[in-house]
């Protein structure tokens, strides 16, 4: 996987029945694998009475990639591992899948299983919204009112997000923008202020956003 990974926005459930077993999957974004087991555990929690509850998980992405999967009391190598193989493809990190089963009372042998727990996964993560982690800048920066209105149209110009407004004898302003874009938007802001306005950055991290 390379290092610029999807993740999931949210917890989502798609559920099929196969020769009268009912598989249902549940994935979830997860962020370590505390939370993962805590995602898994719930779910077994909810589906105590299923025949089988597999899950699997992926943290984190390129060189740093934290995997599991289980077969749950399956037949070795046909469930678990289908799940795995399916977050892998698919490029999605921080991710963790469980596919619940209540059996219907027909085998479905080696092959059919490998085949129902693939597409039961496949309709989760297709369905799925995803998102990227992209490095940000947080910064302030104190505007006069008669400028307010041409620094909003500023920030979104350039991808960024107004976090907070603080009206005084001045407007604080505090914004955030993906790293990349920062500069086009000091460059505007000087420019429209003659060189007298930059935003100052008080932090820099990692944010989710939507991919488009």
């Amino acid at each position: 996987m390379s290092k610029d990974y999807s993740v999931p926005l949210n917890e989502i459930r798609r559920e099929h029945v196969v020769v009268n077993s009912r598989f249902i999957a549940t994935l979830a974004p997860v962020f370590n694998v505390v939370e993962a087991r805590a995602f898994i555990a719930r779910i077994k929690k909810e589906f105590a009475d299923a025949s089988h509850n597999v899950p699997a998980y992926v943290i984190g992405g390129g060189n740093t990639v934290t995997e599991y999967c289980s077969d749950d009391g399956e037949p070795s190598g046909t469930s678990g591992k289908p799940v795995l193989a399916v977050l892998r493809g698919i490029g999605l990190g921080d991710v963790a899948v469980v596919v619940t089963r209540y059996f219907g009372g027909t085998k479905l042998g080696t092959g059919g299983l490998v085949k129902a727990y693939t597409e039961s996964t496949q309709m989760v993560v297709n369905a799925v919204e995803r998102g990227r982690r992209v490095p940000v800048n947080v910064g302030m920066v104190a505007i006069p009112y008669n400028l307010l209105e041409r620094v909003r149209l500023m920030v979104g110009r350039n991808d960024g997000e107004v976090l907070g407004e603080d009206f005084a004898e001045d407007v604080t302003m505090t914004l955030q923008f993906p790293v990349e874009s920062l500069d086009g938007f000091q460059k505007e802001l000087q420019d429209l202020s003659a060189g007298k306005l930059r935003a100052e950055v008080i932090e820099t991290k990692e944010n989710i956003v939507k991919d488009r």
